[in-house]
């Protein structure tokens, strides 16, 4: 578009849209458009092969990092995991990214800052004394809050951990809002909860909260859970004269594209050798659709949908229904092999998906119901590679 008002510039972390996003031949497409694109990133994705500039980061095992989970309630757990090894050459751990940038600009006076300095170096309640008192009188402080602990708390912290200092707030705002059950959990305030992430090597629990006090967790005023949502109810009563089916003639599967297999996994894990089985990310079928379709195990088939087309190895499963196909997520990304060789296994599900087939109200793609039609590929023809065929390079 030509709008002034369109996007000119993004900043794109840990993510990689040109792959993992609906209708990714639109989604490059609008990428090369931009005026400016910058990709922090651990792996030199199909996005930041398209950026102006490619900032790589720390991998996980070289930075502090944390896990999450609410699994075992009413005990809640966190897990701040040290770094195991230095970072590459050449590699920051995103908050060193992210500061370097925001002191480039020039966003926050350094000279605000240096109270908070030594504070920190002083103890917690100094530290904490100080952040009130540099908020107060200037509370843009509080809309760069991870920038400014970073700068501050972080190098008082033990080596390897500033990139955790932005927590500090968290354990606050943890404290103030649950306070009997941060206590309950062992942490007198969220300085004392603080220090027990920082020395937790194995994790923590941070709230131990009692099962009656679950309704007051719920945060509308009438500590109810809202069921009642009238747009929904109306679109629900509407199914009664809606379509049976949502395939056609054209396109007269179901595919669901982007099945979680045994061995597939997020992007990041380029190099398919690390998958025991299914190392092409089979196109699964019915034992009757193949009969129907000309189909063999093993053989090659060209799934087309509105989005694109795109051919892969077929699998006839026991498992899938007559009408319903299905590829796995994952796939799709090249890897270049110390020989240089590129090598693409596998489809990538995005390709076969479009962004106007979604949620009406979440807006997600309907990635576990999209129309497709399957054909057999004549084993006389030339073999395209597995990916997409025509719609992108």
């Amino acid at each position: 578009t030509d709008h002034p008002d369109r996007f000119r510039a993004m900043i794109v972390e840990s993510s990689n849209p040109a792959h993992s996003v609906a209708d990714s031949d639109a989604v490059r497409r609008a990428c090369a458009e931009l005026e400016l694109l910058v990709v922090i990133d651990v792996a030199m994705t199909e996005t930041a092969r398209l950026a102006h500039y490619v900032l790589p980061a720390a991998t996980q095992f070289e930075k502090v990092e944390a896990t999450f989970f609410n699994l075992e309630f009413p005990h809640n757990t966190f897990h701040l995991r040290h770094r195991l090894m230095e970072p590459l050459p050449g590699t920051l751990p995103e908050p060193e990214i992210w500061a370097r940038l925001m002191r480039a600009l020039g966003v926050v006076d350094d000279a605000e800052l240096a109270p908070l300095r030594q504070a920190a170096m002083q103890s917690r309640a100094a530290f904490t004394e100080a952040f009130l008192t540099a908020v107060g009188a200037n509370p843009g402080l509080g809309k760069v809050l991870p920038f400014v602990l970073y700068e501050t708390l972080g190098p008082a912290l033990p080596e390897g951990l500033s990139g955790a200092a932005a927590l500090w707030g968290l354990a606050q705002k943890a404290a103030m809002t649950y306070p009997d059950a941060v206590r309950r959990a062992g942490h007198e305030d969220g300085n004392a909860l603080f220090d027990a992430i920082l020395e937790g090597r194995s994790g923590v629990t941070f709230t131990v909260h009692d099962y009656e006090d679950d309704f007051s967790l719920i945060s509308h005023a009438d500590r109810r859970i809202a069921l009642e949502m009238p747009e929904m109810l109306a679109d629900i009563r509407a199914l009664a004269d809606a379509p049976v089916a949502l395939t056609s003639a054209e396109f007269p599967i179901v595919l669901s594209a982007g099945e979680r297999r045994a061995y597939t996994a997020n992007d990041i894990i380029r190099d398919p050798s690390w998958r025991k089985r299914d190392a092409d990310g089979a196109l699964r079928v019915s034992a009757e659709d193949a009969a129907t379709l000309g189909l063999r195990e093993g053989g090659r088939a060209r799934i087309t949908t509105a989005a694109g087309s795109a051919e892969a190895t077929v699998e006839i499963s026991d498992a899938m229904l007559p009408g319903h196909a299905s590829l796995p997520n994952g796939f799709g990304v090249d890897f270049v092999d110390g020989e240089g060789g590129a090598v693409v296994p596998g489809v990538a599900p995005n390709a076969l998906t479009s962004t106007r087939w979604r949620d009406a109200y979440a807006g997600t793609p309907w990635h576990k119901h999209v129309p497709a039609r399957i054909e057999g590929v004549d084993s006389a023809s030339p073999v395209e590679p597995d990916g997409l065929v025509g719609a992108a390079s």
